[in-house]
């Protein structure tokens, strides 16, 4: 059970990472003071997406970022629909077969770190293109974001615990 659970778990990054890209993507390109329009903002809800939240760009430096998506989106479909595919018909198979799944989930995530490590790449060549103010600024808010999300764990781990301990 356990496995498929991983399976399907793979299943939904790949096509959320498909998403979020698109909606970056998006973002860049439609030119809408971006990215402080309030759809941007909502559909980024990956720490990732957001990264240039905030940040005032120039239009010379909004034409560079995408050119760079358009790069990446190019050079890299975000997902293969064959593998999805594939996971799918070994869920509902009617023998469960752990190692093809397993088999199956790997090639998923080798491809999804393939597309993340593209993205980084991605990302880093626009954090290059931003002043030394727009950096300072984007790290600020990097440091208050992570800040937030110490905090947002502590306090999901505290709950835990306190579920944990009533329960005995």
């Amino acid at each position: 059970m356990r496995n498929v659970i991983v399976a399907v778990m793979i299943s939904i990054l790949a096509l959320a990472a498909v998403q979020a890209s698109q909606a970056a993507e998006d973002d860049i390109t439609s030119g809408d003071n971006w990215p402080h329009s309030q759809s941007a903002i909502q559909r980024s809800n990956s720490l990732q997406n957001r990264m240039f939240e905030g940040i005032n760009l120039t239009e010379h430096q909004r034409q560079q970022m995408r050119d760079l998506m358009q790069l990446v989106r190019y050079d890299n479909p975000s997902v293969r629909i064959s593998e999805l595919e594939s996971m799918h018909n070994l869920i509902t198979a009617e023998k469960f077969d752990e190692k093809a799944v397993r088999a199956q989930a790997e090639k998923m995530a080798q491809e999804q770190i393939t597309r993340q490590v593209e993205m980084a790449k991605v990302r880093n060549q626009m954090f290059r293109l931003l002043t030394p103010e727009q950096q300072a600024v984007l790290n600020d808010k990097h440091r208050q974001r992570m800040q937030e999300l110490r905090e947002l764990t502590a306090t999901q781990s505290n709950t835990e615990l306190q579920l944990s301990s009533s329960r005995k």
